[in-house]
């Protein structure tokens, strides 16, 4: 069901060499570019009336309108699963109590007496999120991207979701109860490509946004892709990913069991383990039938993800090359199952998010650890971190100098302008003084007429 990757016995490559031994999901985002464009476009220059033919098109369903009225939002709240309930307000207050510490104060550097930098962080604003629709319903993606917005100080927050045939056009009421939960009330039926076409350039129903989030498919991705550097993306997300790295103190069935969770969202998904032990391994691959076996969607994505390329067994000869292998691999979700695993976890360096011991699986991340589950797929762990508080901040600097701490760095500045051929650079610097007896640093200041 699973394949092998033998790395035992000779010394690890490097860098790309090692990337390109370890399994990946194809995933091609510039293709699917040339097939977003045309539909970007046509939201451009139609607005609602094309969202409205796409989501016939593509999700089988006519819409009188593509915002959700306010009253489809109350009655899904009133008629959620008191038990759902429970468990997305305990998810939300979880996911506060971690984001809302993220949050950046207004800090000022005097840098010399008289000169100052300030730092002052103002959020965006005004955000898309998006919650995919398709194989499965992600009412925790709406408090992964809401919370954090929200804690931000985000203004005006819109999220959107693909249109349902079986729920009359409107997306999944779940979805709509966690909006209603979270206070969100601009929702729109909207999904993939539209969805970040109606964000990015406005429609008549939908004003435009500084910022687009959220996971979803490869058309999300792509057109994510087409509108970067029109507004602000998170990432464009890949299929999902766990890497396990483990030795011989990991319960088998656990291990097999967080592959399984994974596997299960997609048949693009990834499942890798990573041991040197050849009898973990043997268990694990064991273990992975009966528990397949007794699951669900198991021809349609399980199966397909865990004897894909992009899933394997690798085997090493040690955690010092398990720890070179998983930093390679930059995995979207890392558990570490080892003896001593929060030594190991200290030690990785690229990874979304880590998950120590037994009892942090990376279920437990998805729902109700606190932590966020958008997070960078496809090795990009190596350059980008989740989606936090951060994504939705900017930093600006404020530059504060008086008359005699300019004077004081004036002749670096105007030597440094002069080395880039830059002269105009200076002469703004001496402009400042003309005729100040002060300033005898080597250069001349311009004559006054």
């Amino acid at each position: 069901m699973i394949s092998r990757i033998d790395l035992r016995g000779d010394a690890l490559p490097e860098g790309p060499a090692l990337r390109d031994l370890l399994p990946r999901a194809e995933f091609d985002v510039q293709a699917a570019l040339e097939k977003v464009r045309p539909i970007c476009e046509d939201v451009h220059h139609r607005g609602d009336a094309a969202l409205i033919d796409f989501a016939e098109r593509f999700d089988g369903v006519r819409l009188d309108q593509v915002r959700v009225p306010a009253a489809a939002l109350t009655r899904a709240l009133e008629e959620l699963d008191p038990a759902v309930r429970a468990a997305l307000e305990e998810s939300i207050r979880r996911a506060r109590t971690v984001h809302r510490e993220q949050r950046r104060s207004t800090h000022t550097t005097q840098v010399v007496p008289g000169g100052s930098v300030t730092e002052k962080w103002v959020p965006v604003d005004r955000v898309g999120l998006y919650a995919p629709g398709g194989r499965s319903v992600y009412p925790s993606s709406v408090v992964m991207n809401v919370v954090p917005a929200q804690e931000a100080g985000v203004e005006s927050i819109a999220l959107a979701s693909p249109a349902q045939a079986e729920f009359n056009g409107l997306p999944h009421p779940t979805i709509l109860a966690a909006c209603a939960l979270l206070g969100v009330d601009e929702v729109y039926a909207a999904g993939g490509a539209t969805a970040v076409a109606m964000f990015a350039y406005g429609t008549e129903s939908c004003p435009p946004a500084t910022m687009v989030t959220g996971p979803g498919n490869i058309w999300v991705a792509a057109a994510k892709r087409y509108f970067t550097g029109k507004i602000g993306i998170d990432a464009e997300a890949g299929p999902t990913e766990i890497a396990v790295l483990a030795d011989d103190t990991a319960d088998p069935v656990h291990v097999a069991a967080d592959l399984i969770s994974q596997a299960e969202h997609d048949p693009l998904a990834a499942a890798v383990l990573v041991t040197d032990s050849a009898e973990l391994a043997d268990a694990v691959e064991k273990e992975l039938e009966p528990q397949v076996a007794a699951t669900k969607h198991v021809d349609d994505r399980i199966v397909p993800a865990l004897s894909g390329k992009q899933s394997a067994i690798v085997l090493v000869d040690g955690i010092d090359e398990g720890l070179k292998v998983v930093d390679a691999y930059g995995a979207e979700h890392l558990e570490i199952q080892t003896a001593d695993a929060a030594a190991v976890a200290d030690r990785v360096r690229n990874a979304g998010a880590i998950f120590i011991g037994p009892w942090a699986p990376v279920s437990l991340g998805d729902y109700a650890a606190g932590s966020n589950h958008v997070l960078p797929t496809g090795g990009c762990a190596c350059h980008s971190s989740g989606l936090s508080v951060q994504s939705f901040l900017r930093g600006i600097h404020i530059v504060d100098y008086t008359k005699d701490a300019l004077a004081e760095v004036a002749h670096h500045v105007v030597t440094l302008a002069e080395a880039e051929d830059l002269p105009a650079h200076g002469a703004a610097i001496k402009a400042r003084f003309v005729g100040d007896e002060q300033m005898s640093r080597g250069w001349k200041v311009p004559e006054s007429k």
